[in-house]
């Protein structure tokens, strides 16, 4: 009797949990989101950061928000050697969070570790040639997206990225682009948008675009989009948004429902900053 009351109690809290624990990490994010930004956080956020300036306040609010409920959630970890600084966590951070104006946001739920290298790192490939052969290989990388719960970066990269805004690359937005493509659980160019409507457009202007960026490269022609984006349509997603944040005029120019489709998504207007 007492071993089923016993199991009746765990069973009960099991359910308690599963019930509550949204709650309870709504009541957290709410905390996290009225604690004083420190100064020294800023500073560093506005040296690493170069377009925190041109947001309006409310936005400057909601990043500086975003980024205090990012680190408390996320682990950092410094591979071959390296030591994690705050400089780093809050560089990241700052990057990511660009991609999260947007409501209700998902902090990128999916992401529990990141993992920062100093430089480049190696990774093993397997390659499927067809008729059951498979071939090892290793690549260099500056970049990785996990689709169960990491992102791989190079800080060095990092480093040259934010010192590099309008060069159209950025491996933070990147590979967090990718991780949200991976909220659905599929790698496939399309983010959880909500109303079906929302995903009509989406596949509409996107497999245009993408379609599109593949004749270009195949016809040897110059695209405001970079080339990589043809390899599939979850690069495209991740390759258009760097462009959409570091080219915005280019993009609007060339592609300007691709354009829009991106604003409506990530509820920002690149354009409206002071130094495009």
């Amino acid at each position: 009797m007492l071993e089923v009351t016993i199991i009746l109690l765990f069973a009960g809290l099991i359910v308690l949990t599963i019930l509550y624990y949204p709650r309870l990490i709504l009541l957290r994010r709410k905390r996290l989101k009225k604690r004083p930004f420190p100064v020294s956080w800023l500073a560093i956020l506005e040296k690493n950061l170069s377009i925190y300036h041109f947001l309006s306040l409310e936005q400057q609010l909601r990043l500086k928000e975003n980024i205090q409920i990012f680190l408390a959630d996320k682990q950092f970890i410094g591979c071959q050697g390296l030591i994690i600084r705050l400089e780093m966590k809050l560089t990241i951070a700052g990057v990511a969070c660009l991609l999260l104006f947007k409501e209700p946001s998902s902090y990128f739920s999916k992401v529990r570790t990141i993992l920062l290298y100093p430089t480049a790192f190696v990774v093993s490939v397997t390659n499927n040639l067809g008729d059951y052969i498979l071939e090892e290989s290793r690549e260099t990388r500056l970049g990785e997206a996990w689709l169960k719960d990491q992102v791989v970066l190079s800080w060095q990269q990092i480093q040259y990225d934010v010192q590099h805004w309008h060069d159209g690359h950025n491996v933070i937005l990147h590979e967090f682009v990718h991780q949200l493509d991976f909220e659905d659980g599929q790698a496939n160019g399309v983010p959880i948008l909500g109303k079906n409507s929302s995903y009509l457009l989406w596949a509409e202007v996107m497999n245009q675009e993408y379609q599109n960026l593949c004749n270009n490269i195949r016809l040897g022609r110059q695209s405001a989009i970079d080339g990589y984006g043809s390899k599939n349509p979850a690069e495209f997603f991740a390759v258009v948004s760097e462009t959409f944040f570091e080219n915005p005029k280019e993009l609007f120019s060339n592609h300007p429902e691709l354009y829009q489709l991106l604003k409506n998504y990530y509820q920002l207007n690149p354009l409206l900053w002071k130094q495009f």
